[in-house]
């Protein structure tokens, strides 16, 4: 099996070798190069041509959402991802805007950091809990949720029961699982099952491409 070749830029020496240990206790990982900045990570990526490069929002010269926007057009076959410990729907929307395939937080544990750079290498963006909340409520802006919609062609063909459509309205509406869980009187873990029923059958991998989906086939 190919490795996933990473290049890591922070400014800040002890992060980057934090997550270069991290990453590289998985066989098919690989950290390749290592940067600084947003310049460097561009040059960087430009040489070594990685599948990723993982980036911090704030580095001195040139932001890590600069860098995001520019990628392309030094490597095109990488994909960038966000690193940061803000969840502000600024930088989110911003990092969506550059191209980014995904925005983890800096609090984000090794099992998800892996899974989401095995999903963004397989081509799907992902982007963590927190963040994906912050999407909703803006896709809740521009096209509110109502509580009691009209069953439409779309709805009935991905088989929505009356309560996953309960459910995914509330994800919508940028509502936590434990949220949910209250406000329906029911465990988080039957919510959980509820989710992962509903991005089964939207042929989803996350709640931000359920959301997308969701609004834009106007399935509620």
């Amino acid at each position: 099996m190919s490795k996933i070749n990473i290049v890591l830029a922070d400014d800040h020496v002890l992060v980057r070798n934090g997550i270069k240990a991290m990453l590289e206790s998985e066989n098919d990982i690989r950290v390749i190069g290592e940067a600084g900045d947003g310049n460097e990570a561009l040059e960087t990526a430009k040489t070594l041509k990685p599948d990723i490069v993982v980036l911090d929002i704030r580095m001195p010269n040139m932001t890590g959402l600069e860098a995001a926007a520019k990628l392309k057009s030094y490597s095109p076959g990488s994909k960038a991802v966000i690193l940061s410990m803000h969840d502000s729907e600024e930088y989110v929307l911003q990092a969506l805007d550059a191209g980014a395939y995904g925005y983890l937080l800096k609090d984000t544990d090794k099992n998800e950091f892996i899974k989401a750079l095995k999903q963004i290498h397989g081509g799907t963006k992902y982007f963590s809990g927190g963040v994906s909340n912050v999407l909703a409520n803006r896709l809740l802006h521009t096209k509110p949720y109502t509580s009691a919609p009209a069953p439409t062609q779309k709805d009935d063909q991905y088989h929505l029961t009356k309560r996953e459509k309960e459910i995914l309205g509330l994800v919508i509406d940028g509502k936590h699982n434990k949220e949910i869980a209250d406000s329906l009187s029911k465990s988080v873990r039957t919510i959980e099952t509820h989710r992962f029923n509903i991005m089964k059958k939207l042929e989803v991998n996350n709640a931000v491409d359920m959301v997308n989906k969701a609004v834009k086939e106007n399935l509620l």
